[in-house]
């Protein structure tokens, strides 16, 4: 065991933000209110390339807010990810709709393939909408995650999107900072091409304010509807009049006080990740077994989660083997989510030709990735790997 512990991901915080953080207390302003939110939305929007941003409470809230302006409606569906964390897909369920669960290619993102596959031999297009042959109900809208921040082929949905008039939700939870470096949609970033996109400041995404979201889109009639909704639908806010029911999803100007600061170092953060990845690939190529999963050369990815694959014959040991012993002696590693379609939930809905996301459920492992992870560590970690080849078990 080694005498300290190694996160899997944690924040990366200055103590600078607590200049900001003493001023809302100072001011009062540690609430709703507060000149911090606007900041912060202010330079979201300008760092992803778009006129507006709204923040709000997390980015679950985020994706139930677009859902809601988008027109997902009791009884509908919506296309999404089995391979996801499951606050992708519960939103679905806050509207009264239902999920139509896809696979995911090698890049851990959905299968495009099989998305227009089953749109086309599985759904009817009628009068402008695609209504599934096997529940007979409307499908409104795809949610399309980045995966780990790993951009989706988002050319090639928005071709489907246009074919088959649906609405296109990017949850971006996990891909701050990465865009496309060609094709038809370069130098734009993930959250910003579908119809809304959604960010989430978790203390385990690349930049934090603890908790928070953020929401974009160029369609600013739908900003202004989540920015509403989000305050409790106050139609007049002086004399209490609300016409539409609303929620209380917006984010605290203590929180933003946290995102001004950190959103400056993001950057930063994504050149120190992108740098430990590659030691981490310089490494793992030489031990028999193991590989870690490429981003896409095509894309700025923020590298925001590492994952390798387990070759039990090759390695030695599965998977979860490697996964207890590496927490046992303080290496934080986390396997890949239980695919969403086999929760308790989600066990009557429909799936199509889910495969490789088996796969990867059982032989992915996430190991430590903070973007204040040392260089030191990492030989601390791939010394651990190296342990376990078929000749140091046969060794044994």
């Amino acid at each position: 065991m080694i005498n300290k512990t190694i996160p899997l991901s944690v924040p990366n915080l200055s103590l600078e933000i607590l200049e900001n953080v003493k001023e809302t207390i100072e001011t009062g302003w540690v609430s709703t209110g507060g000149r911090f939110i606007q900041e912060f939305e202010n330079k979201m929007a300008k760092y992803v390339g778009m006129e507006r941003a709204i923040a709000c409470q997390s980015g679950t809230a985020g994706l139930h807010l677009a859902l809601k302006v988008l027109g997902v409606e009791h009884d509908d569906e919506v296309i999404v990810p089995t391979l996801t964390f499951i606050a992708a897909v519960n939103p679905i369920k806050y509207m009264g709709a239902e999920p139509v669960f896809m696979d995911c290619d090698d890049s851990l993102n959905m299968d495009m393939d099989k998305l227009e596959e089953f749109l086309e031999y599985e759904c009817e297009f009628v009068g402008g909408q695609v209504i599934n042959k096997k529940s007979k109900k409307v499908i409104k809208a795809i949610i399309v995650v980045h995966v780990f921040g790993n951009p989706a082929n988002m050319e090639r949905l928005m071709k489907i999107k246009l074919k088959y008039n649906l609405k296109v939700l990017e949850d971006a939870t996990e891909a701050l900072g990465s865009f496309y470096l060609e094709g038809e949609y370069v130098n734009r970033h993930c959250g910003t091409i579908g119809d809304i996109g959604v960010y989430s400041f978790n203390a385990n995404k690349i930049i934090t304010t603890g908790g928070g979201g953020m929401v974009v889109s160029n369609q600013l009639e739908l900003l202004e509807e989540i920015a509403f909704l989000s305050s409790q639908a106050k139609t007049d806010p002086l004399y209490f009049v609300h016409d539409n029911v609303g929620y209380n999803y917006r984010m605290t100007n203590i929180q933003a006080a946290f995102g001004t600061d950190q959103i400056d170092r993001l950057e930063h953060f994504i050149e120190t990740k992108e740098k430990n990845y590659n030691l981490y690939k310089e490494a793992i190529e030489n031990i028999e077994g193991l590989t870690i999963l490429p981003f896409r050369a095509d894309t700025r990815a923020n590298y925001w989660f590492y994952s390798i694959i387990i070759d039990k014959e090759k390695y030695g040991v599965d998977r979860d083997r490697l996964l207890k012993t590496l927490n046992e002696c303080n290496i934080q590693t986390r396997p890949l989510w239980g695919l969403i379609h086999k929760q308790k939930p989600y066990l009557n809905n429909q799936g199509y030709k889910i495969d490789k996301a088996y796969y990867y459920e059982q032989n992915l492992l996430n190991i430590p990735c903070s973007s204040n992870l040392i260089s030191e560590d990492i030989k601390i970690v791939i010394k651990e790997l190296k342990k376990f080849t078929v000749e140091m078990m046969r060794g044994n």
